[in-house]
């Protein structure tokens, strides 16, 4: 069994999370783990000249509507190596669409043992402005040189709204054992 599945959500779930890093801030390489194997696959190299502005990852035992596990931007100031575990607290949600459908970004902080460095950010409006806007920017424009691929950003929802989601989304995963 991979991480998706056998590594717990979190600690106190949604407040606090394990977010298992597929891809290191200023990476422009994606990778993936695999959900059968957990092996950490190279997905392709991003088409433009950018990089991940954040840890990247997800949570394990949710399952967005979309099928996969809801994806997590981590804050700090250091890149975490692929495959690592960190914890950490949600604290607002950016709300995206691709050609698959909505594709929301949970952002997280590291809890203040990791990385005190955002100890203080309670709410995506604690975020500097900087910060938010190069999610934002990555996002906009990372696919525009893939063909038939495409982001649109919708916004930022606040703290609520990310724990809300991630509820609902390990809900839905639990719900597959049910069938």
């Amino acid at each position: 069994m991979a991480l998706v599945d056998t590594l717990k959500a979190g600690k106190n779930p949604p407040e606090e999370l394990n977010v298992v890093i597929e891809i290191p801030k200023g990476s422009n390489i994606k990778y993936e783990i695999d959900d059968e194997t957990g092996a950490l696959f190279v997905d392709r190299k991003l088409f433009t000249a950018m990089f991940y502005p954040c840890n990247y990852g997800f949570v394990p035992q949710t399952k967005e509507k979309d099928g996969d596990p809801v994806d997590v931007l981590v804050l700090g100031n250091d890149p975490v190596v692929p495959s690592s575990v960190i914890r950490a607290n949600p604290v607002g949600v950016l709300i995206t669409a691709d050609e698959e459908g909505e594709d929301a970004k949970v952002v997280a902080v590291p809890v203040a043992k990791i990385d005190p460095s955002f100890s203080d950010v309670k709410d995506i409006n604690n975020v500097p402005q900087h910060i938010q806007d190069q999610i934002k920017h990555f996002f906009e424009h990372y696919k525009e040189l893939e063909k038939g691929k495409y982001v649109k950003v919708k916004g930022w929802e606040n703290k609520e709204s990310a724990k809300k989601k991630i509820s609902e989304a390990m809900e839905r995963y639990n719900k597959k054992d049910e069938k």
